[in-house]
């Protein structure tokens, strides 16, 4: 079956192919309905990665984050217009000590692997997960966000301590976001206190019950454990001030990505004895459990609507590079389209 895929095939240029998909007895076809820009699409889109890594990851359909409606299922696992969030994680082997979203042979869609600017995507029931009525498609749009902060909390309790009276994330954008109102949820008798640049940003973190900006923290403060949401260079400040005020013995989840090496304080963490987890993207398990958050969570899951910065739809490849240009400019919350292509 012939299928329109809409590849960057280098910055800002974008080309439609047709391509001959493959169908097998587990196959499930996706119209997509709603999709969400992610900072990775945009360093593509504008060609800020290395020249060496746009050379091997392009040409290719962008965008990860999304939701769809099945058009056909194989399987028989779905009904025709279900609606799907699509998993991007496609995992090759199954390992007991390596989860599928750190598998070095596991594909994911929008880095090296066509994303989801299709007319249709091909993939299998495995790696869609159906999405409740109660989750408007503008939120399920970018699951996958939360997905991957959830998958971050989950392997930080499996190492943290017992002490959860305060949580304290560093960084006030999306994932920021993301991450406190998932903490909220979990952990609704801990404090939470957000550190942030921007108060405009700090302002939409009203359910935390403190906020500071970075340079006016008080000197008493202490956090029994720790989130880095910023990423880039801010990562080391975020960190040297995270290495401060965290109490012994506490752990430190790392979530930020950095193109760059940064510089950790080896010293304080020692004489701490403080514990770094990292984490990276998700996978199909995580999804469902983000579900079932969402599910169990309504005031939660009223709250991410708040996150929706942006949202248009898209019928021409010129509505698709004005989008990327107005998610460039977009201050607060997550670029939506609504694709019509």
């Amino acid at each position: 079956m012939l299928n329109k895929v809409y590849r960057l095939i280098s910055p800002k240029q974008f080309e439609t192919v047709m391509v001959e998909e493959n169908i097998k007895s587990n196959t499930v076809i996706v119209r997509p309905t709603f999709l969400s820009i992610c900072h990775a699409d945009q360093r593509y889109y504008t060609g800020s990665r290395e020249k060496s890594v746009l050379r091997k990851k392009l040409p290719m359909a962008l965008i990860h984050e999304g939701v769809g409606t099945v058009v056909k299922d194989f399987s028989g696992t779905f009904e025709k217009n279900d609606r799907v969030i699509i998993v991007p994680n496609i995992p090759f082997e199954n390992n007991k000590f390596i989860q599928e979203n750190y598998l070095p042979s596991s594909k994911f869609r929008s880095s090296g692997h066509d994303g989801l600017m299709q007319e249709y995507v091909f993939t299998q029931s495995d790696r869609l997960v159906k999405v409740l009525d109660s989750i408007p498609s503008n939120v399920a749009a970018y699951t996958e966000l939360i997905s991957v902060a959830l998958h971050g909390i989950k392997r930080m309790q499996k190492v943290m301590n017992e002490d959860h009276e305060t949580f304290g994330i560093w960084g006030d954008g999306n994932l920021g976001y993301i991450v406190a109102n998932l903490l909220k949820g979990l952990y609704p008798n801990s404090e939470l206190i957000i550190f942030g640049k921007s108060e405009e940003k700090l302002s939409f973190f009203s359910f935390a019950d403190k906020t500071y900006t970075i340079d006016a923290i008080p000197s008493n403060i202490q956090i029994s454990q720790a989130f880095e949401c910023v990423g880039g260079t801010g990562s080391y400040f975020a960190l040297k001030q995270i290495i401060n005020y965290i109490k012994p013995q506490g752990t430190i989840g790392i979530m930020g990505v950095s193109e760059n090496p940064i510089e950790i304080e080896t010293r304080k963490v020692l004489e701490k004895g403080l514990l770094i987890s990292g984490t990276s993207r998700s996978g199909a398990n995580d999804f469902k459990d983000t579900v079932q958050f969402l599910s169990d969570h309504p005031s939660e899951r009223k709250r991410f609507k708040n996150l929706v910065g942006i949202e248009r739809e898209i019928k021409s490849i010129e509505d698709v590079h004005a989008f990327f240009e107005a998610d460039l400019a977009n201050s607060w919350g997550k670029a939506v389209m609504k694709w019509e292509l």
